[in-house]
């Protein structure tokens, strides 16, 4: 047969599809590697923020305030169910934790009128105590009831808060006391919190720490109307060089009785110390030329693309992973500053309490934001591999079956909203993991995975419990569940099918390294 020639046209032009498939390759290899050192400098940064250090610290203080000391001690902090219970707990544990005066064989500590809990944390300044109320008269009593009840006391709310002195009147803890404006609320487990109350501080001997407490609880400092306390305390730990924030709180709801919540932060508020603290503020330098190179890139492409760049999945990444980084950087920025100038003046008079709970809080808050960077800096890889054929394969399925995972999301949503309402209505008042609607959302969710408690759940209504949790297995688990597999299922392989038929065109990723490590080896040669 004779040879079939192949026009000069024709070759040209598979010759440069060829060779801009190579140069697209090499281009995205180039920018991998790029990306690779950013990530590198990246995970050093955040990395080197954290340590197992501050683990252990918040092991050991909340085995300090939280834990008992014995199984039948109830004074301890998660053991407050009223009133009388705080004042056990405040005038026992916390005051042994807080004052350090002897050493584990009794001699006396010479710690220049300083208290270091477990001989290494040096408290701060003095503790805190806050108290909120509301006024009376703040709910409405049914008019049957009113031969029987003339004070009404309702949940908090920032509206109902009491203000006016009470008690005494002579000293701070009896007049309100309103905070500064960049102070955070709280949110808690019955409501969100203001910063202001009715407030003193500890004094700093253990023995006038007891008569302050004694006199408070004999005058009746906590009364009807005190819906929240919180116990504020910093220690500073200089072998590890972290800060340690806690905060005890306990909320006393409308319903009667106590609940008891705690948050104890340890951060590293003095950041360059060390000769690693300098390498990694150069790590935030290099960071932050990372970040000005990447706007300058994104900023190029969206002036080149016009609308043509916002349709696409990875660009929007691009975009928010630079606007979290430069929120992580504002962040650093008014943290270090924030540090710097508070500190001297926080730790100027021991007799007060120094307020840490605000640079923690920002503190923290920067850490969060760290942690959401560094998830979609990663999540971002993918870009750069989807010119393998498993990764396109992957991605369109996902992009394919887009549309029918919608509406069976919908579906799925409108049967699971309306099991959490069932469950929320029936075992609410009885189960724990019922008690709101979002615990139900969470509840189920758990059950869906296979960690749920069938006899609680039927205690609370021998009828209703079993029905709904053998219909709700059978529909979500069994029915729903599989049905979005079976989605995920028939795409991939219609996409898999696709990729057989059509003629592989790219060049493998080790086919082009073999190429640049033998110009590479000539080039030394």
């Amino acid at each position: 047969l004779p040879r079939r020639h192949v026009p000069p046209r024709a070759g040209a032009v598979k010759a440069r599809v060829s060779w801009s498939r190579e140069l697209e390759l090499k281009t995205t290899l180039r920018e991998l590697v790029i990306y690779i050192v950013f990530l590198t400098d990246l995970s050093i940064l955040t990395f080197g923020m954290v340590s197992t250090d501050m683990y252990y610290l918040n092991k050991v203080m909340s085995h300090l305030f939280l834990e008992p000391s014995s199984e039948d001690d109830r004074s301890g902090f998660k053991s407050i169910g009223s009133r009388a219970d705080f004042w056990r707990f405040a005038e026992g544990p916390l005051l042994d934790g807080l004052y350090w005066e002897k050493w584990y064989n009794n001699t006396t500590l010479t710690l220049q009128n300083n208290s270091h809990i477990y001989y290494e944390n040096l408290l701060l300044g003095v503790a805190q105590i806050r108290q909120l109320k509301v006024r009376n008269n703040t709910c409405s009593i049914y008019p049957y009831f009113h031969h029987f009840l003339e004070d009404c006391y309702s949940e908090y709310r920032y509206r109902a808060e009491d203000r006016s002195d009470f008690g005494l009147r002579n000293e701070s803890e009896w007049k309100y006391t309103s905070a500064s404006s960049l102070s955070p609320w709280y949110w808690g487990s019955m409501g969100l919190y203001s910063s202001g109350g009715y407030m003193f501080t500890l004094p700093k001997s253990k023995q006038e720490s007891v008569e302050k407490l004694v006199f408070l609880r004999q005058n009746s400092w906590l009364t009807r109307g005190t819906r929240v306390v919180f116990i504020d305390f910093s220690t500073y730990n200089a072998n590890i060089n972290l800060f340690c924030i806690i905060k005890l709180v306990v909320e006393f709801p409308a319903t009667g009785g106590a609940v008891p919540s705690s948050h104890i932060y340890s951060v590293k508020l003095l950041r360059y110390v060390t000769y690693y603290d300098y390498f990694l503020a150069s790590c935030e330098i290099t960071f932050c030329l990372f970040i000005i190179t990447f706007i300058i890139q994104e900023a190029i492409k969206i002036v080149k693309l016009k609308k043509e760049y916002f349709r696409s999945a990875w660009n929007w990444l691009d975009l928010l992973l630079l606007v979290v980084s430069i929120l992580a950087i504002a962040f650093n920025i008014y943290c270090t500053v924030k540090v710097s100038l508070l500190m001297e003046e926080l730790l100027s008079d021991a007799h007060v309490y120094p307020d840490f709970y605000f640079l923690a809080f920002w503190q923290v808050l920067y850490n969060n934001m760290i942690a959401v960077n560094i998830f979609f800096a990663w999540i971002k890889i993918l870009k750069y591999v989807s010119f393998n054929k498993t990764m396109t394969q992957l991605s369109s399925t996902l992009s394919r079956c887009a549309k029918d995972i919608i509406g069976f999301a919908i579906m799925f949503f409108i049967i699971f909203f309306a099991y959490a309402q069932l469950g929320y209505l029936v075992f609410g008042s009885q189960v724990e993991e019922f008690s709101t609607f979002q615990n139900c959302i969470f509840t189920q969710f758990r059950i869906v995975l296979g960690d749920f408690n069938f006899e609680t759940i039927e205690a609370t209504n021998r009828i209703l419990g079993p029905i709904y949790f053998i219909t709700f297995v059978f529909f979500v688990f069994f029915v729903l569940l599989n049905m979005f597999l079976a989605i995920i299922n028939d795409t991939y392989s219609e996409v898999k099918a696709d990729f057989e038929v059509i003629p592989s065109q790219e060049l493998h990723i080790r086919d082009l390294f073999r190429q640049v490590s033998k110009h590479f080896c000539n080039y030394l040669i």
